[in-house]
């Protein structure tokens, strides 16, 4: 009787063992996150030649950065997501609904102070973590579709804080939120704003690459029946990461709300569809199992680039959503291109496989 072990475990849980030995330098040339990096650098440069004194200037780049700082705090979670082949349509409408909450509590309170404040922070996160524990409760114990369930809970999300402030946006919001998180700096010119985010995009990457939470999630994502052989939680381990994407949009509207000093509950509409079009960009699969938190981030940072550029350089921005619309469908071809490949054991190259119409050759 063999004893040999199956490849798609062995491959859930990370242990593959590769005879042919790839120079580590040449492997980081061919993934999709460093591909995606140089397009960003070339359209950086583009748009700095065409607009020198306008667009390659440090004001404008932490413009850029301050805009995208509430984006890649829904990133990270929607890249845990992602990886695990789920996806989260709520995260604009959580964020949203967990502002008016936030709002609404510190109005109660009076309004003012670091105290209110603290407890809104709270709140806010407190009321995505719920709605992430209803959707991942929800995918992984009663088995609906992740598409199903958090279109669901966008439109709940969404409904109740309509409900709860009669369609109106709140802006009681204290002053120290405004100018401290909101438009506050540290060192002189750097955004707190986008500090937080940073903090969280190196916390997300820390946890992926370099714990057992992250590998147990990589390992869902290749193979949830592999995963669940070699003693993986694959129940629990889904309700923890869309309780981490519930917690991030919580985060978020904390955030949102100290930026604008409003609820904004207009303002998101498509906040969703642009976090997951950023982590696909930046080339986690929509298959699951492969995905990385810098790659999201060089993603998330294409359309803000292209939008401001854009207004920059007189170019109506609506052209930003043609370009980014093509800049992901590329995206997903080189992916679903290069699984195939390592499927049938085929190394030829991108371009090769493109011509050939997809044929083997």
């Amino acid at each position: 009787m063999s004893t040999t072990t199956p490849p798609t475990e062995t491959v859930a849980i990370g242990t593959f063992d590769d005879n042919k030995k790839t120079n580590p330098f040449v492997a980081v040339l061919r993934t999709q996150a460093f591909q995606i990096l140089l397009v960003l650098l070339a359209i950086i440069i583009v748009f700095s030649i065409l607009a020198p004194e306008s667009f390659a200037q440090w004001s404008n780049f932490r413009l850029i950065i301050q805009n995208a700082s509430i984006l890649a705090v829904l990133a990270v979670g929607m890249t845990y997501v992602i990886i695990t082949a789920g996806i989260d349509l709520s995260v604009g409408s959580v964020l949203v609904f967990s502002g008016v909450v936030a709002a609404l509590v510190m109005r109660a309170m009076g309004g003012e102070g670091w105290g209110v404040a603290i407890v809104g922070i709270i709140v806010s996160i407190l009321s995505g973590v719920c709605w992430g524990l209803l959707n991942g409760f929800l995918i992984a114990k009663a088995k609906i579709p992740p598409l199903i369930v958090t279109l669901g809970s966008l439109g709940m999300a969404l409904g109740l804080a309509q409900i709860l402030t009669g369609g109106v946006d709140v802006r009681d919001v204290p002053t120290v939120l405004t100018v401290s998180i909101g438009y506050g700096n540290v060192f002189g010119s750097v955004p707190i704003i986008s500090v937080i985010a940073l903090v969280v995009v190196v916390i997300g990457a820390i946890v992926l690459h370099y714990t057992r939470f992250g590998l147990y999630t990589l390992a869902v994502g290749s193979s949830e029946i592999a995963a669940r052989r070699v003693g993986v939680k694959v129940d629990a381990q889904l309700i923890k990461i869309y309780t981490i994407s519930g917690a991030l949009a919580g985060l978020g509207g904390i955030l949102s709300l100290s930026q604008f000093s409003t609820t904004a509950i207009a303002g998101q509409t498509q906040t969703n569809l642009n976090v997951i079009a950023a982590v696909v960009i930046g080339g986690t699969s929509l298959f699951g199992g492969v995905g990385t938190i810098m790659g999201t981030v060089v993603g998330l940072f294409i359309p803000a680039v292209l939008q401001n550029g854009f207004v920059i350089t007189g170019v109506q921005p609506f052209w930003q959503q043609v370009a980014v619309g093509a800049v992901l469908i590329t995206a997903v071809y080189v992916d679903q291109v290069r699984r195939t490949a390592a499927t049938r054991g085929n190394s030829q190259g991108l371009w090769r496989k493109f011509l050939s119409g997809g044929r083997r050759g």
